[in-house]
């Protein structure tokens, strides 16, 4: 059952408040789960079964997304702002310096907290910052796309799609390489995180500088990548690794950008063994 927590974190301008809601699951060393722009935690159900046998897994919805509430009216929605955020929200739930897992947005979150030496390890399923600029434009205007599509959608329509497996391709397909094998529930839920993220438009208009370059030759890092990734191609591990040097890179065939659903035991193993070396 999912939990919330208000704590407090710090900004250039003094103290706020942030609000986020959690899914904690198994035992274990603790493993933070970071999903990407516009989903929520539920992202990484898939994988939630294999993870919390041997990792006290939180799996957060990260601020203006999901469940959580947005951050504060005079905070940005950059890695400057959302890293201590994070930092905070795992002080205030006993879990400092966790093993993190990020995907997309979450993928480039979790590399700045390996910057900040705020965890043990990092693993990073297609992250975000390491593309050219016309692989970010093309990349923001999917997703724009992708939210235009989920805010024009009636409710009923988006129920009525995903109960086959065309219509959860329609909606789902830029995503995953596998649509099929999403459940209709999941979907609908993904469908509506997306169109009611309140965090969407700020995020993406401060990924416009958002790249990653440095390495962290004192961590150990894993950056892993789906063949099929549609919305940032697989070329990118290629310049990840360049900046990562002493990082693991690791292919996940068949796999879409975002790969928990697509191959539920390969991503959970890549997790566990990318932790384990922390």
């Amino acid at each position: 059952m999912p939990a919330r927590i208000t704590f407090a974190f710090e900004t250039p301008r003094g103290r706020r408040t942030a609000s986020l809601t959690y899914e904690r699951r198994g035992a274990g060393e603790p493993l933070l789960l970071l999903h990407g722009i516009g989903h929520h935690w539920q992202a990484w159900e898939p994988v939630l079964d294999v993870l919390t046998a041997e990792r006290d897994v939180i799996a957060v919805d990260l601020p203006g997304f999901g469940a959580s509430d947005g951050l504060p009216p005079d905070c940005a929605y950059d890695l400057a702002t959302v890293t201590p955020v994070l930092s905070a929200f795992c002080a205030a739930v006993g879990a400092e310096r966790p093993h993190v897992a990020g995907n997309s947005l979450g993928g480039l979150l979790a590399l700045q907290l390996g910057r900040e030496k705020a965890v043990r390890s990092v693993t990073a399923l297609s992250p975000a910052g390491f593309w050219s600029e016309s692989e970010r434009r093309y990349a923001f205007g999917t997703l724009r796309a992708m939210r235009g599509a989920a805010r024009s959608l009636s409710v009923p329509l988006i129920g009525r799609l995903s109960r086959t497996a065309a219509g959860r391709t329609v909606l789902t397909s830029t995503i995953y390489a596998r649509p099929g094998r999403r459940s209709p529930e999941a979907v609908v839920a993904e469908t509506l995180a997306l169109r009611g993220a309140t965090g969407f438009h700020q995020t993406l208009a401060t990924g416009r500088d958002a790249l990653f370059r440095d390495d962290l030759p004192s961590l150990p890092v894993t950056v892993a990548w789906g063949t099929r990734d549609r919305l940032l191609p697989p070329r990118q591990g290629v310049r990840a690794k360049r900046a990562l040097p002493g990082a693991r890179l690791v292919r996940l065939p068949g796999c879409g950008h975002v790969p928990m659903n697509d191959d539920p035991a390969l991503v959970a193993r890549v997790i566990l063994d990318g932790s384990a070396a922390g």
